[in-house]
């Protein structure tokens, strides 16, 4: 008996992923688990902010990749591709399914493709450090827009970290940080579904769950986390709406002008979500408001369901 191939499940936030996954997992004849490429779900505390599935929904269907490092660690792509991918190949060892959930464009195609990541140097990295101190997150972003529109596009523009690292390849390698990135050729075989949104609609569903955020202890969650040191760390810090509420905690803006940042920043991210997604011609793309949703995924991966 063959092992199973991969469901990958993409789109931009608030794209109803996550509640996919599972509904598709249940229906499957076979048993199936969810592997989480969120780029923050992967960090301990940050629940609400990330809109980590709750346990009962992790209780029925196994999830991987969730609450997994404290936020003062700096998870590295290449560090999170080794460890989903261990996630799947273990799964898949069990004859169980395994479904990649995903908004995180780089961190799919790290964990699905065979992308290899160009070693660093320390003098070179300690310089654009120095940089992004003296010159700002902003400028740094700016510079890495220049001689790379397609990175600037994927990667955050409050993400110093990363937009640090793009910079050093780009730096290393003589070339934009996006072509160092091969052809893609896939690790697992794999059947990648992407959930197609209105811009109209996915904007209203953008504050809708911001919304929710606020209603469920947004603010307090991120409280507490600044009390254990969220502001001082490199990547956990700059998460959409964490960055936001920090700032209204620190006197820095109101509350209210923290909710819309939060909202006007998600907007941004979930339009890069999607140009880089569109790149990819091995998607096939549904409505996300189909009427049998799941049982179209199902068909595209070419499954049995049970009645």
């Amino acid at each position: 008996m063959s092992e199973p191939r991969l469901l990958a499940i993409l789109g931009p936030t608030a794209s109803g992923k996550s509640d996919l996954a599972v509904a598709v997992a249940q229906r499957l004849s076979q048993p199936a688990e969810i592997v989480s490429t969120d780029s923050m779900q992967i960090y301990r505390g940050m629940d609400i902010g990330t809109a980590t599935p709750t346990s009962e929904e992790q209780g029925s269907v196994p999830h991987h990749l969730l609450d997994v490092w404290d936020p003062t660690h700096a998870v590295s792509v290449a560090e999170f591709q080794q460890a989903a991918r261990a996630a799947i190949v273990d799964i898949r060892e069990r004859r169980a399914v395994p479904i990649l959930v995903g908004g995180s464009g780089l961190y799919v195609s790290a964990v699905l493709d065979d992308l290899r990541f160009p070693g660093t140097d320390p003098v070179v990295r300690a310089r654009l450090e120095a940089d992004l101190e003296t010159s700002g997150v902003a400028a740094m972003h700016a510079r890495l827009v220049a001689v790379d529109p397609v990175a600037g596009e994927a990667i955050l523009p409050t993400n110093g970290r990363r937009i640090v690292r793009a910079l050093e390849v780009i730096e290393l390698t003589g070339e934009p940080f996006v072509a160092t990135l091969p052809d893609p050729v896939e690790v697992f075989p794999t059947v990648r579904i992407g959930l197609e949104v209105p811009r109209d609609e996915l904007d209203a569903r953008i504050e809708q769950r911001v919304d929710r955020m606020w209603a469920a202890g947004f603010v307090d969650e991120v409280r507490v986390l600044g009390t254990a040191g969220l502001a001082d760390t490199p990547t956990a810090a700059r998460a959409l709406g964490y960055q936001q509420v920090l700032a209204a905690l620190s006197g820095e803006c109101s509350e209210a002008q923290a909710r819309q940042d939060t909202i006007d920043a998600t907007r941004k991210f979930a339009r890069r979500q999607q140009r880089w997604f569109r790149r990819d011609q091995r998607i096939i793309w549904i409505s996300y408001d189909s009427a049998s949703l799941a049982e179209e995924v199902l068909a595209a991966w070419g499954s049995d369901t049970e009645t």
